[in-house]
């Protein structure tokens, strides 16, 4: 059992119950679960930020964000565009919360998906190539 898929099968209820993380579901219309993702908050260290970045937010040591932890889609819905859907979704409802988040955090587990990741306009931390930002300002606009 694949790590996305273990964690779905074992731990996603409990993370939700216990308010860790907010697990979302893809399910077609036949009851296929066609993938999931989860959203939670976090923050990151400010000095971790690109400078161009950095230099339009205030200087407290750590801003906020939501963490966009989880991203799956079942081995036989690749290529159907439902990893996109799924991250459209997970950025509209990181928008429209009202809770405060400078931007949305992944972690990239391997070179395609932080290519994934890059493709949809998120950008890499300078220091962590695998882990990228997308700010809440560029993603509130491309729901307006």
């Amino acid at each position: 059992m694949e790590p996305l898929d273990r964690y779905f099968r074992l731990q996603a209820a409990q993370d939700a119950r216990k308010n860790i993380a907010a697990p979302f579901v893809l399910l077609l219309p036949d009851g296929m679960i066609a993938g999931y993702y989860t959203l939670s908050s976090t923050s990151v260290l400010l000095a971790e930020l690109p400078a161009e970045t950095i230099r339009k937010l205030p200087r407290y040591p750590l801003v906020p964000a939501t963490l966009l932890g989880r991203l799956a889609v079942d081995r036989r819905c690749h290529a159907k565009g439902y990893g996109r859907f799924l991250l459209a979704d997970a950025l509209w409802r990181a928008a429209r919360s009202e809770i405060a988040s400078f931007a949305v955090i992944v972690d990239a587990k391997d070179e395609a998906a932080r290519r994934f990741y890059e493709r949809e306009s998120f950008l890499r931390l300078p220091d962590q190539p695998m882990k990228l930002f997308r700010p809440m300002s560029d993603i509130r606009r491309l729901f307006e």
